[in-house]
């Protein structure tokens, strides 16, 4: 599984033309299943992403999480970071998740990351054609990969 962690002053995601949900400032996440996850690795992830602090201090130090700042979060299934490129030029989508698996693993971590947030996890549509609007604050981006636990 991998995970990619914007700090967001603002983020939506808009499908077939409708903004289906948006937050403030928080954390956006575009999450990749890999076909071997596991609910440890599912466990893992969430609580990196909901304990990550990202967020500055009084003294200007990023050091509060979500929970400190009383962020938002908004998490997006993106396959697509599961992407093999050791060969050619045209990626390869392999290792990512069957849709089946997917899916449920997406509502596993958006699941666990309900349990460990102080509010609502929104989302977006599992398989879904979607455009994601976000002001990165920072830029801070944060990457997280399960098979390569640091």
């Amino acid at each position: 599984m991998k995970a990619v962690i914007q700090r967001v002053s603002r983020a939506s995601v808009t499908i077939g033309g409708n903004v289906h949900c948006s937050i403030g400032p928080g954390s956006l996440v575009l999450l990749g299943i890999h076909k071997d996850d596991t609910p440890e690795d599912i466990e893992w992830i969430a609580r990196k992403i909901a304990n990550l602090r990202i967020f500055e201090d009084a003294d200007g130090r990023m050091n509060q999480s979500l929970a400190d700042i009383d962020g938002e979060l908004l998490v997006i299934s993106q396959f697509t970071l599961i992407a093999s490129n050791k060969k050619g030029n045209r990626p390869s989508f392999n290792d990512a998740a069957p849709p089946a698996k997917g899916k449920a693993d997406y509502a596993y971590v958006c699941s666990e990351l309900d349990k460990l947030t102080t509010k609502p996890v929104k989302t977006g549509v599992f398989a879904a054609d979607m455009q994601v609007d976000l002001l990165n604050d920072g830029p801070v981006t944060i990457l997280f990969d399960t098979r390569n636990k640091e």
